[in-house]
């Protein structure tokens, strides 16, 4: 039956685009939250200039491979869901979906965003792999420093709180690695 090429082609586009298998957050390029900031140019650079909230940026390859990531299916070896909070000023900023989601194939690293609620996910091909929240906000194309968050900078003598699981975390917040079920809030101000 000639039908039946199509029929898989379409199968296997819709899975490919439709993400985990809870996720509800479609892919729409014509969405807003995926057009890069103004001045980007689509270069791969952190915009560390910026005031929230952040958008996803357009150049998804270019900063897939700035984190030392690439952009595939999904990898199926390992699969967790730590969850960010971004609090500025006392205010919730928001995580969007689909960062390191390539909108035009639906191709995705292997650390990304589906929902805009602030669950990362965890895609791997092998079990073990490390992936750093430095990874996630590299392809977002938002600065993450232990002095600023963005356009945020901290006030003199103050430096982004990061907390993990409830505790306390010291040191570069880029640096720190992701866990399942794992809740990190990052607090500037």
């Amino acid at each position: 039956m000639k039908s039946r090429p199509y029929a898989a082609l379409a199968l296997a586009t819709l899975i490919a685009l439709s993400g985990c298998a809870n996720d509800t957050d479609p892919i729409d390029p014509s969405s807003d939250s995926l057009m890069s900031k103004p001045g980007s140019n689509g270069a791969a650079t952190v915009d560390d200039t910026s005031m929230p909230p952040w958008s996803v940026p357009t150049d998804v390859s270019a900063r897939v491979a700035a984190a030392g990531l690439d952009l595939g299916p999904m990898g199926t070896a390992e699969h967790y869901h730590p969850q960010l909070r971004i609090i500025i000023d006392g205010a919730d900023v928001p995580v969007p979906s689909n960062i390191g989601v390539d909108p035009a194939t639906g191709a995705m690293s292997a650390l990304h965003t589906h929902e805009g609620d602030g669950t990362i996910h965890i895609e791997a091909d092998s079990v073990g792999e490390v992936f750093t929240l430095g990874q996630l906000f590299t392809q977002w194309g938002v600065d993450l420093t232990r002095q600023q968050i963005g356009g945020v900078r901290a006030e003199p003598g103050q430096q982004v709180q990061l907390t993990s699981n409830g505790a306390d975390v010291t040191g570069d917040p880029a640096e720190l690695r992701l866990e399942p079920n794992q809740q990190i809030i990052l607090t500037l101000r």
